[in-house]
C-alpha cells in the first residue's frame, strides 16, 4: 500500500507540473511577449524588394530554408546548449556561447535586433521576478543577445529540451509568418498554411540543433547577410530588419 501510495502522488506531482511547464513555454512563443519581434523581418523584407520573395510558395520556401539553414545550425543550436548551462549555473559556458551569437551578427541590423530583443526580455524576466538575481547578474555580465537571454527564460520552464526548442522555433516561425502577410502581401490563409508547412518541418530542425556540438554549429549565410545590409538603406521598408 505505501508504495502504491508514493506512485499515486508521484504520478500526482507529474501531472500538476506538466501544465505550468507547458504553458510557460506557451507563454515565451506568444508573438504578444513584448519583445519586439513583430517588428523584424530577418531579411524576409530585403528579399521581397529583390523579388526573391513574391507569392505564398516563395515566402513558405523562403522561411523554410531559413529555419533549417540559420535557425537549426545557429541560434537553435545555441539555445541546445545554453538551457543546460543556466540550469547548471555554468557562466563560463554561458560566456563563450554568447561571443558566439555576437560574433554571428554580420550587419548592424542584425546586431541590434539581438540586443534589443535581449534587453526587453531580460526586463519582462525581471518584472515578473522569474530569474533569480545571480542569474540576471550573469546576464548583466554578457551582452544581452536574445538567444541566451531566451535560453535562460525557457530553462525556467524545466520543459524537456526538445519541447522548449520546438516552442522558440514555432514563435519565430508565427513572427515570420506575420511578417510574410504585411510585406508580400498575403492573406490569412495563405499566413496558416505557411505555419502549416514551418510546424511539420520544425521537429526536423528540433534534431539538427540537438545533435550539434560547438565544432559543427555554424551561421554561414552570405545571402542573408548581403539583404540585410542592403535593408538598411532600403528606401520603402516597415521591418526594422
Amino acid at each position: 500500500m505505501p508504495n502504491r501510495m508514493s506512485t499515486a502522488l508521484a504520478a500526482s506531482m507529474t501531472t500538476e507540473n506538466a501544465p505550468t511547464a507547458l504553458l510557460q513555454l506557451i507563454w515565451l512563443a506568444s508573438p504578444a511577449l513584448p519583445i519586439g519581434g513583430f517588428s523584424y523581418s530577418e531579411g524576409l523584407e530585403a528579399a521581397i524588394e529583390q523579388g526573391l520573395v513574391h507569392d505564398e510558395h516563395s515566402a513558405t520556401d523562403w522561411l523554410v530554408n531559413q529555419l533549417h539553414l540559420t535557425q537549426s545550425r545557429g541560434d537553435m543550436a545555441v539555445l541546445a546548449q545554453a538551457i543546460p548551462a543556466w540550469q547548471n549555473s555554468d557562466a563560463p559556458r554561458l560566456q563563450a556561447l554568447s561571443r558566439w551569437v555576437m560574433g554571428t551578427r554580420e550587419t548592424a541590423e542584425m546586431r541590434l535586433q539581438t540586443e534589443q530583443m535581449g534587453r526587453s526580455l531580460l526586463d519582462w524576466l525581471r518584472n515578473l521576478q522569474q530569474a533569480r538575481d545571480d542569474q540576471l547578474a550573469c546576464c548583466n555580465q554578457l551582452p544581452p543577445s536574445y538567444p541566451l537571454v531566451m535560453a535562460l527564460a525557457l530553462s525556467l520552464a524545466h520543459a524537456p529540451l526538445d519541447q522548449a526548442l520546438q516552442a522558440y522555433a514555432f514563435g519565430w516561425a508565427e513572427n515570420l509568418s506575420q511578417a510574410a502577410l504585411k510585406a508580400v502581401p498575403l492573406g490569412q490563409s495563405a499566413g496558416q498554411r505557411m505555419l502549416a508547412r514551418l510546424a511539420r518541418e520544425i521537429p526536423q530542425a528540433v534534431q539538427t540543433a540537438l545533435n550539434l556540438n560547438d565544432d559543427d554549429r555554424q551561421a554561414f549565410s552570405p545571402m542573408l547577410a548581403i539583404l540585410s545590409a542592403r535593408h538598411e538603406t532600403q528606401y520603402s521598408r516597415i521591418f526594422r530588419s
